[in-house]
């Protein structure tokens, strides 16, 4: 059974509702006036990264995949949007038989990103395209800015495993693509079964302090755990006092006892003393979890602690100050009439407050320095320079309506690890910094 095809239970019987009133209204007004049918092109871009971080992280295509193929207007929704009287009955006709049968090319999942990346390009209709807007900015604005934070938080880890822990800190169904999306970021596990269930992201989990304050004695709890969950669980031993809680925890499941979790004081100093004393105890090959509202900060001050993963929860889940990727879904190139062979004119909104985008139909590539370290992100319309032909960063993910690109989540995680390695080593710095790769801009006029 592929449970990534089984999906969750949402409030509305299609994804053609998660989209703003203005998509459905601005494809009447373009259907009367016989424009709704002209090619279009839209890319999904940021014009900033979060202040202070030095890449971005490309999370939620999967997603936008699954959504995309779930944008059908039943009857249902039909009827909703007849009732509140939201679009006329030529509108409601032309929905009835909507399918996407465009083209969606991005940077591949896991991949990194900087200002004006066009991380992804939905191409087709005017009508087909616009009325996808709202539903891929909330995918990706949401897992990107989660796949970031977890990114951060997985190179301050180095190599010891972090635990998503985060579904009590948002939205249920949130929850679930937060989970996706650390994972994606780096994280290993996650205690959330939803997401383990849609997604087969391990996860992890043993008890709360409402399960030992549920016993007389700390030692009854850590008794009745024990013989339930066997002597490899985790003991948590921070209820009351952390030293005899130590010493009960080895003494009921002896030197065989998986772990500890801490999840309160200085972690820093208790991590030290609790070492040092499962190791006086025998217990050397236990290992200490840390909890208790982690970030990459907190995370990379423990870097010398005694400390063998952390679970993270409520920074992971907001994006650690974060919670937006502040992409936006911009029409950038349009045909000049319904004629299929029409060429296509590029367009750009001119604004001020730095909110002017930059017109045509874009390619990306990242160009090497010459110890193949990335130095730049070029960004152009027009033909590719034959040098970065082969370092072309978007690929093709939906042809002609058809989904092409799905891949197994462990792939796109492998390759964020690589991603994020050919940067220079000062992407993975903490400190407030701006984008790591410039990002160049290059038109290149047809036939030169």
């Amino acid at each position: 059974m592929n449970t990534a095809d089984l999906g969750l239970p949402v409030d509305v019987p299609s994804t053609a509702l998660f989209t703003d009133q203005y998509e459905l209204t601005m494809l009447q007004a373009a259907l009367k006036a016989g424009t709704a049918g002209r090619r279009s092109v839209f890319e999904v871009f940021t014009r900033r990264l979060p202040d202070g971080r030095r890449y971005g992280v490309v999370a939620g295509t999967g997603r936008v995949l699954d959504a995309v193929e779930n944008f059908r207007f039943d009857a249902d929704v039909l009827r909703y949007l007849r009732e509140r009287s939201i679009v006329d009955e030529a509108t409601l006709e032309w929905l009835a038989g909507y399918r996407f049968s465009g083209d969606v090319w991005g940077y591949p999942e896991g991949e990194v990103y900087f200002p004006g990346s066009p991380i992804m390009r939905v191409e087709g209709s005017f009508a087909e395209c616009v009325l996808l807007e709202t539903v891929i900015l909330s995918i990706l604005n949401h897992d990107s800015a989660i796949a970031a934070a977890a990114s951060r938080m997985s190179s301050a880890a180095g190599s010891r495993p972090l635990i998503e822990m985060g579904a009590r800190r948002t939205h249920e169904l949130a929850a679930v693509a937060a989970a996706r999306a650390a994972y994606v970021g780096g994280f290993a596990s996650t205690s959330d079964l939803a997401a383990g269930f849609r997604y087969n992201i391990p996860t992890v989990g043993t008890s709360a302090h409402a399960f030992t304050l549920l016993h007389d004695h700390e030692r009854d709890a850590f008794r009745a755990q024990v013989d339930s969950l066997g002597r490899g669980t985790t003991l948590l031993v921070d209820t009351y006092d952390v030293t005899e809680a130590v010493r009960l925890a080895v003494e009921t499941a002896g030197p065989e006892l998986g772990a500890v979790r801490i999840d309160s004081g200085d972690l820093l100093l208790v991590a030290h003393r609790v070492r040092q004393q499962l190791d006086e105890l025998g217990a050397r090959d236990t290992k200490i979890i840390v909890t208790s509202d982690l970030d990459e900060y907190a995370i990379a001050s423990l870097a010398a602690a005694p400390v063998d993963a952390y679970g993270v929860g409520t920074q992971l889940v907001t994006g650690s100050g974060h919670p937006t990727a502040s992409m936006v879904y911009k029409l950038v190139a349009r045909a000049e009439s319904d004629d299929p062979r029409a060429p296509l004119v590029p367009v750009a909104k001119k604004s001020s407050g730095g909110k002017t985008s930059i017109g045509g139909r874009k390619w990306a590539a990242r160009r090497p320095d010459a110890d193949g370290v990335a130095e730049a992100e070029v960004v152009g319309t027009g033909p590719i320079p034959p040098e970065l032909a082969d370092r072309q960063l978007l690929v093709e993910l939906i042809k002609g309506g058809d989904v092409i690109a799905r891949e197994p989540l462990d792939a796109v995680r492998d390759r964020h690890v690589a991603a994020r390695d050919s940067l220079p080593l000062s992407a993975t710095q903490l400190s407030r910094g701006e984008p790591v790769l410039p990002t160049e801009y290059l038109h290149t006029p047809t036939g030169s």
